[in-house]
């Protein structure tokens, strides 16, 4: 394929003209001619500039087609279509005003181009200026044939600039040219109720309904206008005939249900509820935040028997949709912690865990998972389900929290040890989770003997949170069993029972100092205060420990009696109480 550039094509075109022969009488005429020809010359120019410019405007290079576009306007400012062009540039560089300039020019050499309209119109919509672009449409709408399905756009621009009675007028033009239309009645009632005029928005779909009897969408349109402005009781008649004649139609009776709430008849309403939600053709999302709603209400004994209802009937249609199972278990889960009842709690993660084998990428339902599993010392499953947690969610700290809690309790310290100073790092910049995991990571440095990494990790608590329980009453019994820091213990620990005077494991923990101190009448006096709030294992078994040594060795056996059986007692409970006699 042969491409001329515009340039060769001028050389050519000024040889033509140089070789024409000249005579004395012809001059006059020729200078005519010569004019005719220059002009001639340029329109042709400026056309192949044009095709330049639009060269370069369809391979996106704007800049330099604006560059032609304004060169063939400098030879042919006649040309509409190369304002159009240069308007359109101006304003992919966000420049309206300019380019209104181009555009009305182009609009007033060629004003039968339907374009030219939309352009100009659009541009004073660029600019805010509904009013302009509204006036824009009505004169393209009668100088331009075949324009008519415009009149949506006409109607948006009346609506955007506030002139509402021009845009329901536009409408009614609309309805007298395509006919009725779903979208033209809502459209028209929706610039009704921007007026406030509800009686005309009520009506407007009140005739829709005697056209069409049964279409849904005029009928639930028409009632919920009736629910938002607390005129349900008109809905009734509507909605009740509906379902006469769709009673499969659950959208219909969700809102006869939201009639009788509002109307306080609140078994009535279940029942619709139960019949809706049942329906399997009616989505899980709609279902879910009405459950949602009456979740809200809880305590309440007839909503928690309501809401248990609404829940099942709607994993009995989507049994397995993993929102639904989700929504469950925060049911059960504000049941168990209303009512502190474990078996709402097992409910709970039942459905949790349900919801993690259809979707897993929740992460709330992982830490709802993995919270009940630990307040159920479901140790076991917490440490596989915080694994699982950990491959799905690598970088949130509070998984490594978890399973470290769970490899700590099962024994595996190495582990512990490893996945809770990977969550340590991952939390570096928040302060009240390097305090969970340094607790932990003393815990778990003790048991691994590591007693200098353990005793750092404590202090770094320590100064953070001087008063931590947990940190207090660990770090001071740890050092009592290996006889290590007895004073810096007993600090601790005198702290610990300040705090907390009535709790039975940190006074049992103070009177294990007092006792590896060698002061055993004030080990006595606190254990037997612990006694009076929990007579564990360990507790009577240190009671036993401290009478003999304070010479008491009947009472001491029987204490050891007392904690015989109890799990949480040594291994040489059995020695102590067969020989007599005091092993440590």
């Amino acid at each position: 394929m042969i491409r001329f550039h515009w340039t060769i094509l001028l050389v050519m075109l000024a040889c033509l003209v140089s070789i024409q022969p000249v005579d004395a009488q012809g001059r006059k005429k020729r200078g005519k001619e010569e004019q005719s020809k220059s002009g001639q010359r340029n329109l042709l120019q400026a056309e192949v500039i044009f095709l330049e410019g639009e060269k370069y405007f369809m391979i996106e290079d704007y800049s330099k087609a604006l560059i032609f576009f304004q060169k063939s306007l400098e030879l042919n400012p006649e040309n509409a279509a190369c304002h159009y062009k240069v308007a359109q540039i101006l304003m992919l560089g966000e420049n309206p005003d300019k380019a209104l300039i181009y555009a009305a020019r182009a609009l007033q050499l060629d004003p039968k181009n339907k374009y030219y309209y939309l352009q100009n119109a659009d541009i004073y919509s660029k600019q805010s200026n509904f009013a302009a672009a509204a006036q824009v449409f009505e004169t393209m709408l009668k100088t331009v044939p075949d324009t008519d399905s415009y009149l949506f756009d006409l109607a948006a621009l009346y609506v955007y600039g506030d002139n509402l009675d021009a845009a329901i007028a536009t409408y009614d033009r609309v309805e007298a040219r395509f006919g009725i239309s779903k979208e033209l009645v809502f459209s028209k009632q929706r610039i009704y109720l921007k007026q406030n005029k509800l009686d005309e928005a009520i009506n407007e779909i009140k005739e829709m309904i005697s056209r069409f009897p049964g279409e849904a969408d005029f009928v639930l349109n028409l009632s919920e206008l009736y629910l938002s402005n607390n005129r349900e009781e008109e809905a009734i008649p509507y909605l009740n005939d509906y379902i006469n004649n769709h009673p499969d139609d659950a959208r219909a009776r969700l809102l006869l249900a939201e009639v009788h709430k509002k109307q306080g008849e609140i078994n009535l309403a279940i029942e619709q509820l139960i019949l809706a939600f049942t329906n399997p053709s009616l989505e899980v999302t709609p279902k879910l935040n009405v459950l949602v709603e009456y979740m809200k209400q809880l305590p309440d004994p007839t909503v928690q028997e309501n809401s248990i209802k609404l829940a099942e009937s709607i994993l009995s249609a989507h049994p397995n949709d993993g929102n639904a199972h989700a929504v469950n278990g925060d049911l059960y889960l504000n049941l168990a912690n209303n009512k502190n009842d474990p078996g709402f709690r097992k409910k709970a993660l039942a459905h949790y865990q349900q919801a993690l084998s259809l979707d897993d990428s929740n992460f709330n339902i992982w830490q709802n998972v993995l919270q009940i599993e630990a307040e159920l010392s479901e140790i076991d499953s917490l440490e596989k389900h915080s694994t699982l947690a950990i491959e799905v969610f690598p970088n949130q700290p509070s998984l490594y929290y978890y399973n470290g809690f769970a490899s700590l309790s099962n024994d595996h310290f190495e582990t512990a040890a490893k996945v809770l100073e990977q969550g340590k790092k991952l939390s570096k910049n928040d302060q009240n989770m390097q305090v969970v995991f340094n607790s932990l990571l003393g815990d778990t440095y003790n048991e691994l003997e590591k007693y200098q990494k353990s005793e750092e990790a404590y202090e770094a608590v320590l100064q953070v949170d001087a008063n931590n329980d947990h940190v207090l009453n660990n770090y001071s019994y740890f050092l009592s069993l290996r006889k290590q820091k007895l004073d810096k213990a007993r600090r601790m620990s005198s702290k610990l029972i300040k705090n907390n005077p009535d709790d039975p494991t940190f006074l049992d923990t103070h009177a294990w100092v007092l006792y590896m101190q060698g002061n055993y009448k004030e080990a006595k006096k606190f254990l037997e205060l612990a006694l009076e709030q929990d007579a564990s294992g360990t507790i009577l078994e240190h009671y036993g420990d401290v009478l003999f040594k304070l010479g008491d060795i009947n009472n001491a056996v029987t204490q050891w009696n007392r904690a015989k059986g109890m799990d949480d007692t040594s291994d040489l409970i059995d020695k102590k109480i067969a020989d007599r006699k005091l092993y440590e």
